[in-house]
């Protein structure tokens, strides 16, 4: 009860609030929503991985097992959802949609707050899950980009641009070789840095809620209940299967397997709003799978205690 009522109080309830307060701006002011969608991108993002990063200290063991993990978790994930795609007979919009509300997870402002809790701040667990935040926030401004232009526009170059464009491709390699060579960042550079990352968590939220105020509601419910089921259910169960068969054991196998029990990525509706590609699904679909992980995650977390 202690870990349920944990969730609910620190992570879904104050994430509803911010995301009601979007809706309640949207209704009084019509805030843009597409501005709102490139602050995130180009400014609060590659500002929050940079300083986490930077600020980190991760040993060159654990960055090569969680990336293991997470190269064959994607590719289990990503195999999966191409079924489901076909199963379903997905087309247009909707492939790229379903597919990134599965394979992106929110892995920095509800996993890393959750992995403290569980692991009571332990500093070997929160390492790995900032390696799967680093992989977690580089792919949707690469392989997401490329999934929802690719529907809209054979151009591949026009789609290339757009991914070098992108800044957290570039801060990623950055933040490391400068704390690799422990490069020392002025107080008057950092300080902003600071500011900007701390108003990520707000600003992504403000957003969704701006994005679920401002769509016509049209209740995809088979869609986003089959999407809920496979990242808070199906995710958390191949994340378990695949460090049984990697042969991880102990505290790295639960963290492991708890980065994989979190819900729907912001990412996934910056996405859909960023490049107009099925933005009323995908706000739904991070919207109820937080609402859903409150139960979901605290079934893993007790289940976690079986992993040896």
């Amino acid at each position: 009860m202690g870990v349920f009522s944990y969730i609910l109080l620190n992570n879904i309830i104050p994430l509803t609030v911010m995301i009601a307060l979007g809706v309640i701006l949207y209704r009084a002011f019509k805030l843009d929503i597409r501005t709102l969608s490139k602050l995130n991108f180009y400014l609060f993002s590659p500002a929050v991985v940079f300083k986490m990063l930077y600020e980190s200290t991760l040993s060159l063991a654990v960055l090569g097992q969680t990336m293991l993990f997470f190269v064959v978790y994607f590719a289990a994930m990503f195999i999966l959802m191409e079924i489901v795609i076909r199963l379903r007979g997905y087309k247009g919009g909707m492939v790229p949609a379903v597919r990134n509300s599965v394979i992106f997870y929110n892995s920095a402002n509800y996993a890393i707050p959750l992995n403290q809790l569980v692991f009571v701040g332990d500093a070997f667990t929160m390492s790995i899950q900032i390696i799967i935040m680093m992989m977690q926030s580089l792919i949707p401004n690469t392989y997401g980009i490329y999934s929802v232009n690719r529907t809209k526009s054979n151009e591949l170059g026009k789609t290339l641009r757009t991914i070098f464009s992108m800044p957290v491709i570039y801060v990623i390699p950055i933040a490391f070789l400068m704390r690799g060579l422990e490069v020392p960042i002025p107080g008057p550079i950092y300080t902003p840095i600071n500011y900007i990352s701390n108003a990520f968590i707000a600003t992504a939220l403000l957003t969704l809620g701006v994005q679920l105020g401002s769509m016509k509601w049209k209740l995809m419910l088979s869609d986003v209940m089959l999407s809920n089921v496979l990242r808070l259910c199906v995710g958390p169960a191949v994340g378990f299967g695949i460090v049984l068969l990697l042969g991880i054991h102990g505290t790295m196998a639960q963290a492991l397997v708890l980065s994989c029990a979190v819900p729907t990525s912001l990412s996934s509706v910056l996405l859909a709003v960023e490049y107009d590609n099925e933005p009323e699904f995908s706000s739904q679909v991070v919207f109820s799978s937080t609402i859903f992980s409150i139960f979901t995650v605290t079934l893993v977390i007790y289940l976690m205690q079986f992993i040896r």
